[in-house]
């Protein structure tokens, strides 16, 4: 098993010295930005697209370093209907997986998208309780007419560059849990999609990302580590689906998502929030078991530690995740 870490929290340093810190760490295995909701300061893309140089130049930086690059992350939402954000998150994920062949990198990690919720929408739209039938027709249209077509052709993409794309369970787009991400890869007739799989959206949603795991089996391609711990005195009152988001104010600096879009702040008392790797549920009791059920679908398979947590900076952060994730590794026997 391949433990590393996306390095998204480390945007602010260079490629170089991000690697020399996994290595401190006792990673092995380094997940990489290629686009969507974030930039990609980390990968050259023109550059790697351009040139075989290049190419041998960038994963000489990674051997140096002793760390291996297991993925490119290119997380955003391919199908929203706002013309300045779908197109450009499709192509950023059409250019990542031109980047993984070239690479040799076998795994691109992306989010199914959502798109609107009628023909001609300029909002997406995410149903998931569809009580009255006019929500299964938005279902209707947002599979059948976008999703599945989208889908098609990227899985022809991935299966002619020999890359696996590995698709985030996420709220907030049609793939949220195992039963969604198996309908996509059915309806599809994919050979090249599958799930990554991140315990933390399925924890607050009242999932066992263990049980999700052996639902999946062969379907899972790649995992994060990222842990989320639900605040019970919060959610008694205002439940997992908690909407008290704010806007950021503009002074703020608020990450733009594309678009006019921008990322809210997160409540003052949350109901659930993410936390490093044994933050939220133990080593022993979960994530043991968690690289247990992983390692049996693929013993060879990367689990990137993916730092969120608003407690601590992000060495810090990450070198929390990382004792943990390796202790229970270690535990495992994996």
């Amino acid at each position: 098993m391949k433990l590393g870490a996306y390095t998204a929290c480390l945007h602010d340093r260079s490629l170089d010295e991000t690697l020399k810190i996994l290595g401190e760490l006792g990673l092995t295995s380094a997940e990489i930005n290629a686009g969507g909701f974030i930039p990609a300061p980390h990968l050259p893309i023109d550059d790697l697209l351009a040139s075989t140089g290049a190419r041998e130049d960038y994963l000489g930086r990674f051997a140096q370093a002793g760390i291996e690059l297991t993925g490119l992350n290119v997380n955003g939402n391919p199908l929203n209907p706002d013309p300045a954000v779908g197109p450009r998150h499709a192509a950023d994920l059409h250019r990542a997986i031109d980047v993984a062949a070239g690479l040799g990198v076998g795994r691109v990690v992306t989010m199914s998208g959502l798109p609107a919720g009628e023909p001609g929408g300029t909002t997406a739209n995410w149903v998931v309780n569809p009580w009255d039938s006019q929500y299964l027709d938005i279902l209707d249209h947002q599979w059948h007419q976008v999703a599945v077509p989208f889908w098609k052709d990227i899985n022809a993409r991935a299966a002619a560059a020999d890359v696996k794309i590995c698709i985030e369970m996420h709220p907030h787009n049609l793939v949220f849990n195992p039963p969604t991400l198996q309908r996509l890869v059915e309806q599809t007739n994919a050979t090249h999609i599958g799930a990554e799989m991140d315990p933390s959206h399925l924890f607050w949603q009242g999932m066992d990302p263990v049980a999700c795991v052996e639902y999946l089996g062969d379907l899972v391609f790649h995992a994060a580590a990222k842990d989320t711990r639900i605040n019970p005195d919060n959610a008694k009152v205002y439940g997992v689906l908690d909407d008290r988001f704010t806007r950021t104010p503009a002074d703020a600096n608020p990450l733009n998502l594309g678009g006019a879009n921008t990322l809210n702040q997160w409540p003052k008392s949350p109901s659930w929030e993410f936390v490093a790797v044994g933050r939220g549920h133990g080593v022993e009791e979960f994530w043991v078991p968690f690289l247990r059920a992983l390692s049996a679908v693929d013993p060879d398979m990367a689990v990137n530690i993916e730092h969120e947590d608003q407690a601590f900076d992000q060495v810090e952060g990450l070198r929390l995740a990382a004792e943990n994730l390796l202790a229970a590794a270690s535990q495992a026997g994996v």
